[in-house]
């Protein structure tokens, strides 16, 4: 078995949580996890708070090892935010690089889905995604291509138009009356 400090090497994206141990299913690889600080900001004012309201487990997607699917249970804390003023009485930690609100993977296993999607879009990203060991539908993946952030142009230096007939045998200069 490999320490947490070779696993965080490994895998980057889990360097600020503790790994407390692998496990090997039938079909896949089970990473129980804990985050490593012992406060968290709040959501809501960016103060700090180190006191506990409760805990629960979050299960992320990440990539898959060796075409093995793997996920990650998380054990989140919900800290008590000591701003009076502050709206948000309760928040939940995330984890820098692994979490964001609401989400069900990791950055690495996004971002490979968002570059397969990019390339082959829906049904055929689905059927590669599931050939690497990752089990994604066709709505999902046409989901992240229109996320996907596409380079601006910038602005039209030239335009070119083509000449079109309006009726048989005329010219684009004919209908404008020029000659």
């Amino acid at each position: 078995m490999c320490s947490s400090e070779g696993l965080g090497r490994l895998l980057p994206h889990l360097s600020n949580v503790v790994v407390e141990s692998v496990e090997r299913c039938t079909d896949t690889v089970v990473l129980r996890t804990r985050s490593r600080t012992l406060s968290a900001r709040c959501t809501g004012c960016g103060k700090w708070s180190s006191r506990v309201h409760g805990r629960y487990e979050r299960r992320l997607a990440d990539a898959p090892l060796g075409g093995v699917p793997v996920v990650i249970v998380l054990l989140i804390r919900r800290f008590k935010c000591l701003a009076a003023a502050c709206p948000a009485v309760t928040f939940a930690e995330q984890i820098p690089g692994l979490t964001r609100p609401h989400a069900r993977c990791t950055p690495p296993l996004r971002g490979m889905l968002a570059h397969i999607a990019g390339v082959l879009a829906g049904r055929p990203g689905s059927r590669l995604a599931r050939r690497l060991g990752v089990l994604v539908r066709k709505d999902t993946m046409l989901r992240l291509l229109r996320a996907a952030h596409v380079n601006e142009t910038g602005q039209v230096r030239v335009l070119g138009v083509d000449e079109f007939a309006l009726l048989k045998g005329a010219h684009l200069c004919d209908a404008v009356g020029r000659p």
